[in-house]
């Protein structure tokens, strides 16, 4: 695969991903990405990124300030 801004090699690799809802953060680490060895670009799978979107869900319904999940722990 290639990268979609650079054009260099991706190569299968970890990310974090992080979002803020109003005054509250949730990070979500570990999360499984391609990355570009020669920009550090990285890109998410649409299933990733699926369930991403359910966890980033769930933790709203529990929602403390700060909240960090393991993406290998919860898939």
């Amino acid at each position: 695969m290639s990268c979609f801004y650079c054009k260099g090699k991706t190569v299968a690799g970890t990310t974090v991903y992080a979002v803020q809802y109003g005054n509250n953060v949730i990070v979500i680490k570990n999360v499984p990405c391609e990355e570009c060895t020669q920009c550090g670009e990285t890109e998410i799978s649409d299933d990733v990124m699926r369930r991403l979107e359910e966890l980033v869900a769930v933790a709203k319904q529990l929602m403390q300030e700060f909240a960090v999940i393991d993406y290998e722990a919860a898939a």
